[in-house]
């Protein structure tokens, strides 16, 4: 399970989507984002489907990679499923008790579905195809119009992207601690409830440990390096926009018109 989690792991490559601006891809993805939120009818999901496809194809990642990211979720997209299953008036088709499962309710529930799946999916391929290191540069440059009302960006740019950065390497600590706990013989798979909720505090003490040994580290690294915050600091690599840059907009402006004229279609 702790394998299949692929949040804040980054692919190297040189595909189309790995060259783009970051700051392109962070306001493309959001476009992409409220458009999935807002669309309506089976022909906008159908055309969301083939674009994001379409992403994998060009961003050069394994789809069983992409797709993966999806697993850690899949409960919580079943139970999203299974409520709207019951929620909804309509046309009855199956009736258990006082649970009605309703037509209306089956399209609703797999449309959210879909968002959820689509939504996790494009979030994903922001971060295989863009470097922490860039991450970090391109939300400090859209976030920097706010340092005129105080707002620290270079911080919660940096603060963002080190959790991001070290969720692939908590989840190895702590796939290494269970390893180690259960070689000592201890058992997570059975008894009720409480004994496993008891059975998570030999995992949960090392690695807040671990958390706390490797913040102090990082902490004593950056200060090494005479970090001092973003007042002043300039950058090897400066951020520039390029033509793929404006085709990519052009492109996903273009996506987000035709989703929204089929969703309006769809919702008359």
């Amino acid at each position: 399970m702790l394998q299949d989690i692929t949040l804040g792991q980054f692919f190297p490559g040189k595909s189309i989507l790995h060259r783009l601006d970051p700051r392109t891809k962070i306001i493309l993805l959001f476009a992409l984002i409220i458009v999935t939120f807002t669309a309506q009818g089976w022909t906008a999901y159908f055309m969301l489907i083939i674009v994001t496809a379409g992403l994998i194809f060009l961003s050069k990642v394994p789809p069983l990679t992409v797709l993966k990211s999806i697993k850690p979720l899949v409960w919580i997209i079943l139970f999203t499923l299974l409520i709207h299953f019951v929620s909804h008036d309509g046309e009855v088709l199956i009736k258990v008790y006082v649970f009605k499962v309703t037509v209306e309710g089956i399209i609703y529930g797999v449309q959210i579905s879909l968002r959820l799946v689509l939504l996790i999916v494009l979030s994903s391929l922001l971060t295989f195809t863009t470097s922490p290191l860039q991450l970090t540069d391109a939300t400090e440059k859209l976030l920097s119009p706010l340092k005129k009302f105080g707002v620290p960006a270079h911080e919660l740019a940096m603060m963002m992207t080190i959790a991001i950065r070290f969720v692939p390497t908590l989840l190895e600590e702590m796939d290494k601690i269970i390893k180690a706990q259960k070689s000592r013989g201890l058992d997570f798979d059975s008894g009720g409830f409480v004994k496993r909720l008891r059975a998570m505090v030999p995992i949960l003490i090392p690695l807040f440990l671990s958390s706390f040994r490797r913040a102090d580290d990082l902490a004593m690294a950056m200060e090494a390096r005479c970090y001092r915050g973003g007042e002043g600091r300039t950058h090897m690599k400066q951020l520039c926009l390029t033509r793929k840059d404006f085709c990519a907009a052009l492109a996903v402006i273009s996506i987000c018109a035709a989703v929204g004229g089929l969703s309006y279609a769809a919702g008359k």
